[in-house]
């Protein structure tokens, strides 16, 4: 039989937890949040540093710093509760935790444009947050590897810039366009003008590291091939978050020309073309 302190002691704790719990679930929905991101992740972070609401005098700008579509940011189109930038991967992993725990949805944006608007508005009725990767963007060259590792915030430009550094006889056959975020590109296939010899850069991409929908990290061989097919054009955040891939890097001329050839669309250029 337990004695009268014991039990005074489980009923002062069942109160506490309950008042808590009670206290917590009538924050607003930025601060549960941030609560449940600092007790999931290994580096707590101040709010200011990588969390912005609509009431922050930043939050505009960062919404729109990579919105194509002014459509998708008019005043009729529902704007996410937060902005997260996470500074580390477990960052990330702690936002899928935290997200599922407060009922809550996730749209990813890498650190390139975004046409469409799916990486920051959303259709249903159910709140959301937007993860920016933009801070993720590491790129680590091994020329003797012929490979790469990119995190998902890098643009393309960024990672053929630091190719360049380390090697003028390596490249990646991704897009020409060097604001493209590589999360996203690869995601989608990433088609570029060095295709027909090395086919898209998706089929050049040898490892990759994502956060599943249970907040795991997993890299090739834990995610299994099916997975790791999936994502490389399979499209952005259907089936986890990206980190990172490992790119395979392919020989190239130090030297290349390139020419623009100019000409109007008459009977000759439709002659032309068909001969072509």
């Amino acid at each position: 039989m337990k004695s009268p302190i014991s039990l005074i002691h489980i009923i002062l704790l069942t109160i506490t937890t309950i008042s808590l719990a009670s206290s917590s679930s009538s924050l607003p929905l930025h601060e549960r949040f941030y609560q449940c991101i600092n007790l999931n992740s290994d580096l707590s972070i101040p709010f200011s540093t990588a969390f912005s609401t609509p009431e922050n005098a930043s939050f505009d700008s960062i919404l729109k710093s990579s919105a194509q579509n002014l459509r998708c940011l008019v005043s009729s189109v529902p704007k996410p509760r937060l902005i997260f930038t996470p500074l580390i991967e477990n960052h990330v992993q702690a936002s899928v935790i935290c997200a599922k725990e407060l009922g809550i949805e996730l749209r990813v944006r890498s650190g390139g444009h975004d046409y469409e608007g799916l990486s920051y508005i959303s259709d249903t009725q159910i709140p959301f947050i937007i993860v920016d990767l933009s801070k993720l963007r590491a790129v680590s060259v091994d020329s003797q590897d012929d490979s790469a590792w990119a995190q998902d915030g890098a643009t393309i430009g960024e990672l053929y810039y630091r190719i360049s550094q380390k090697s003028k006889n390596h490249g990646f056959p991704g897009g020409l366009c060097p604001s493209l975020g590589i999360g996203g590109h690869i995601t989608g296939g990433a088609y570029g003008p060095m295709m027909r010899k090395y086919g898209l850069g998706a089929d050049n991409v040898v490892d990759a590291k994502i956060v599943d929908s249970s907040g795991r990290i997993l890299d090739r061989a834990s995610m299994g091939e099916d997975l790791f097919w999936a994502i490389r054009g399979g499209g952005g955040a259907s089936f986890g978050i990206i980190l990172s891939w490992k790119l395979r890097l392919v020989p190239v001329p130090a030297i290349v020309t390139v020419f623009t050839l100019a000409t109007e669309w008459d009977q000759d250029s439709a002659q032309m073309a068909a001969s072509c």
